[in-house]
């Protein structure tokens, strides 16, 4: 019986678990997952600086021609204290004198040699930015299962980092089957067809950030397919595109069986792509793909890509939805959990006219998808849905609706 589209994720969160830890320098850990607390061992700023070139002041000054004899330059020491009636020539970045109220920006002042005239008020603190308003010391700065980005790696280096531990490079191993698929780099007689789906989900995967290879099988036979299985064991995860419907020769999921697979679920309601299976070999998870084309990629982003990050170790690994509206009148067959491909404009949805699940062209003009309720035939030009994002990840820490009904 098939599971429903939540049940089969529900099924993979369950029993897909993070991988292991590994340490690596800051500078090759960009889009890696934080395995760790980052805790900061100092202010930051450190201390109390100038955020203008001006001078150093004290408020009761103001509106007063004060005395100027000092300068004070980011990296100095200062061992000075301001006195009333003088001021300090201060640089951006440096570290403020004793007695110090406030920083006059040098264009706010008439200076002429050593005199300086201030301005009528002088507001206490300003341009002056006080030790740990960035970031307090002991304080959590990056947090556990939180994607490293270019501006992480900026307060990684503020805090003196240079290694981190973060989760390893998730390892996917794909392969296709079908005597009738060839590599696209061979030549075919007119009754076979291209392998597309496994290029596509080495590059997909490899786009999700993972470290991914390809398993050539021999025949559709047992013996074949359990051999590729056994040489891709080593893997988090084994996708595979073909052989889980209903024909003669798709044995793919009794040739996992026989080696040990524990199988959570081998059909999902769903439209386009009814065929997918999820199971395990001791770590190693493993989903197969339905053959057609345009309804395996439809199931690689929902499933795949749902296991993808939840074994990364990433919070966020849920779908995640944008609300738009669609261009135009969309009409339906009801009875299915129906995914509708379609080109996301950045304010509205345009499902895509033509999308069976054998297509290979929809693919690569769909920004996102919508998955329909059953019970519903039509959605007026206008109206809001649910948009899965494609083209980006957009994902989150907490479970969402992600059904336009």
């Amino acid at each position: 019986m098939a599971v429903s589209i939540t049940k089969a994720l529900d099924s993979i969160y369950t029993n897909c678990s993070p991988v292991s830890i590994e340490i690596i320098p800051i500078e090759a850990s960009l889009g890696r997952i934080m395995a760790e607390d980052c805790v900061a061992t100092f202010d930051l700023p450190r201390f109390d600086n100038s955020a203008m070139d001006g001078y150093a002041v004290k408020c009761l000054d103001e509106n007063r021609t004060v005395t100027c004899q000092e300068v004070i330059y980011a990296g100095d020491n200062p061992t000075m204290t301001l006195q009333k009636e003088t001021a300090i020539k201060i640089m951006t970045g440096a570290p403020l004198p004793k007695g110090c109220e406030a920083i006059i920006p040098v264009e706010n002042v008439t200076a002429e040699n050593t005199e300086v005239t201030l301005p009528q008020t002088i507001d206490k603190n300003a341009h002056i930015r006080r030790a740990g308003e960035d970031i307090k010391s002991r304080t959590v700065y990056l947090q556990k299962g939180e994607r490293v980005t270019a501006y992480g790696i900026a307060m990684l280096a503020s805090q003196g980092v240079t290694h981190l531990n973060v989760y390893r490079q998730l390892k996917v191993v794909i392969f296709g089957t079908g005597d009738e698929l060839r590599p696209h780099y061979e030549k075919i007689e007119p009754h076979q067809l291209y392998n597309s789906n496994t290029p596509m989900f080495l590059a997909r995967s490899k786009e999700l950030g993972c470290s991914v290879r390809y398993i050539q099988t021999g025949a559709d036979t047992i013996e074949a397919l359990q051999s590729s299985i056994e040489m891709a064991l080593d893997a988090d995860i084994i996708v595979t595109s073909g052989g889980v419907s209903m024909g003669d020769k798709d044995f793919t999921k009794e040739a996992f069986e026989n080696l040990g697979m524990k199988l959570y679920f081998d059909k999902v309601d769903i439209k386009p792509g009814k065929p997918t299976a999820f199971g395990k070999i001791g770590h190693t998870a493993i989903i197969n793909l339905p053959g057609n084309p345009l309804a395996a990629m439809v199931n690689y982003e929902i499933f795949i890509r749902a296991a993808i990050h939840k074994m990364s170790g990433a919070n966020d690994f849920y779908h995640a939805t944008l609300e738009t509206t669609l261009r135009e009148d969309l009409k339906l067959k009801k009875g299915k959990y129906t995914v509708r491909l379609g080109e996301f404009d950045g304010k509205t949805f345009m499902p895509l006219k033509q999308q069976l699940p054998g297509m290979v062209s929809p693919m690569q003009k769909a920004d996102g998808m919508i998955i329909t309720l059953p019970d519903v035939d039509f959605f007026p030009k206008g109206m809001k849905v649910k948009m899965i994002p494609i083209g980006w990840e957009l994902n989150s820490s907490k479970r969402e609706d992600f059904f336009t009904s």
